[in-house]
């Protein structure tokens, strides 16, 4: 392990990020916070044209929702900046040379038009077209050009890219963490772009000359990214660096584990995949977000870190310090993980159910206010919470669990009146009004008390009596105890909803 760990998340500001990519980022802190580190953000926007007005702060706006703090960065600065790349333009030009006078990379005038027209070729051929080893030969670049010849062109201002010459015949060799060693053959990779006339680079340019500059011990980036590693290696050994150590993360799945997880995906099964809510800027079209949904932040990173990674326990819920203390690489998987919408909702009830009945009841409060315009008092709030928070996952869901201690029954479930509204129900339910009535102490004790010793003395149906009572109390066959239901109604509102009941029922 290096003296100095550091890491970085280095994603492109071309739209919202993927909670795939919100996971790598996480991978990153807990990597560095376990080992002392340093965690850098880095924004990579070379590819101008593919630049989303926002992403960028929406970038921040999430990792900093979920927790995961930079060390360096945009906003934190530090002693590696600039830290966008658009800003380090000037940078790239030198190392681009550097690889041409080395003769690592070479000049190719080719226009879009003619190698489309090989592409074109290629396919009617059924084969596919590579700019390689065996094509360059024979194509429009410094190659195949004398000096002067390339010096014309350049000197005429001829559009052109700086590509990196693949070495021919040679069995590359990486070792990724993850997955141990990877070879792959240079003659099935093809001479990738570095450096464009316009004066910038291309990722894999940018990428490595900036994680050089940056003293990056650590590369921990998604699979999808795993292509480009031989590239990579070979790039550093051609500017004679000492390469970081690479970790290529596995794909987050679909739930049935057919492919990557994707924005569709939640479109359609109905969950999100985006941290915050988004709003594309072209269209207008709105994403949904786990922390609009009522996600817990803590959640969503738990789940997040287990989706993946293997703690060697049965412990599932864990703090960020707990997570930072438990991580380490070699227990990241190599297989793709399928992603649960259900185990995601458990994970929240867990983190709801870890609230005080305080702090819950200050969240819904908010909720109430905003939502139903109601100001109800903050000890009934807090009552009604400890009674329902089990039934729900979210904070928003206590509503459909407890409209009916702000709401007296306007109609009754005509279900439930058929099957436990009886012809003696009415005369019942107004004896126990008159019972009620006596009652000085009202708490839920003495309620229960009280109804309990009138239904053995008078050898009446517990079942029949409650269920009746239940239904004109809260219109429906729902609700926690009857008794903790009309204590937070108190007396008169309970006695008034019964006395309703009775009349809306029997006409």
């Amino acid at each position: 392990m290096p003296e100095n760990i550091r890491v970085r998340f280095a994603p492109s500001p071309t739209g919202p990020l993927h909670m795939g990519g919100v996971r790598t980022a996480l991978y990153n802190y807990l990597f560095a916070k376990k080992n002392g580190g340093k965690m850098i953000l880095r924004i990579e926007d070379t590819d101008q044209t593919r630049f989303v007005p926002g992403a960028e702060q929406y970038i921040m706006e999430s990792l900093a929702w979920c927790g995961i703090q930079f060390d360096e960065g945009l906003i934190e600065g530090g002693s590696f900046g600039p830290y966008r790349q658009s800003e380090r333009k000037s940078i790239y030009a030198v190392y681009s040379d550097q690889l041409i006078q080395s003769g690592n990379a070479y000049y190719a005038f080719d226009t879009a038009g003619e190698l489309e027209e090989l592409r074109k070729q290629a396919e009617a051929d059924n084969k596919t077209f590579i700019y390689n080893a065996e094509k360059r030969k024979i194509l429009r670049n410094s190659l195949n050009m004398t000096k002067d010849e390339v010096q014309n062109h350049l000197v005429k201002g001829t559009p052109y890219v700086v590509r990196f010459l693949i070495p021919e015949n040679t069995s590359i060799s990486m070792i990724d963490l993850i997955r141990g060693e990877v070879k792959v053959k240079s003659e099935t990779l093809d001479d990738k772009v570095l450096f464009k006339s316009d004066g910038m680079p291309t990722y894999h340019l940018a990428n490595i000359v900036d994680d050089h500059l940056m003293k990056i011990s650590h590369v921990i980036r998604g699979e999808e990214w795993l292509p480009s590693l031989p590239l990579h290696v070979l790039l550093y050994e051609a500017f004679g660096w000492e390469k970081p150590q690479f970790a290529h993360l596995p794909l987050l799945l679909k739930p049935d584990g057919n492919g990557k997880l994707s924005k569709r995906d939640g479109d359609r099964l109905g969950f999100p995949v985006f941290p915050l809510q988004w709003k594309d800027p072209k269209n207008g079209e709105i994403s949904s977000g786990y922390r609009e949904n009522g996600y817990y932040p803590e959640a969503f990173v738990n789940m997040l870190a287990l989706l993946g990674w293997n703690p060697g326990s049965d412990q599932e819920l864990f703090s960020m310090n707990e997570l930072i203390e438990a991580f380490s690489l070699d227990r990241v998987g190599k297989s793709g993980s399928k992603f649960d919408p259900k185990k995601t909702k458990w994970f929240n009830h867990q983190y709801l159910m870890r609230q005080t009945d305080e702090a819950l009841a200050q969240e819904w409060m908010k909720w109430l206010k905003a939502e139903k315009n109601l100001e109800p008092e903050n000890k009934n709030v807090e009552k009604i919470v400890s009674l329902i928070k089990e039934r729900v996952n979210f904070v928003q869901e206590l509503w459909d669990e407890a409209y009916f201690f702000f709401e007296a029954p306007e109609s009754y479930d005509e279900k439930v009146v058929k099957k436990r509204w009886k012809t003696d129900s009415p005369q019942q339910m107004e004896t126990l009004a008159s019972l009620l009535d006596t009652l000085e102490d009202f708490s839920a004790d003495k309620i229960d008390e009280k109804i309990k010793n009138w239904i053995t003395e008078n050898e009446l149906s517990m079942g029949g009596i409650m269920n009746a009572l239940r239904l004109l109390l809260v219109g429906a066959a729902k609700g926690p105890h009857l008794s903790d239901i009309m204590e937070v109604l108190g007396k008169s509102e309970s006695i008034k909803r019964i006395s309703s009941g009775i009349k809306a029922l029997s006409n």
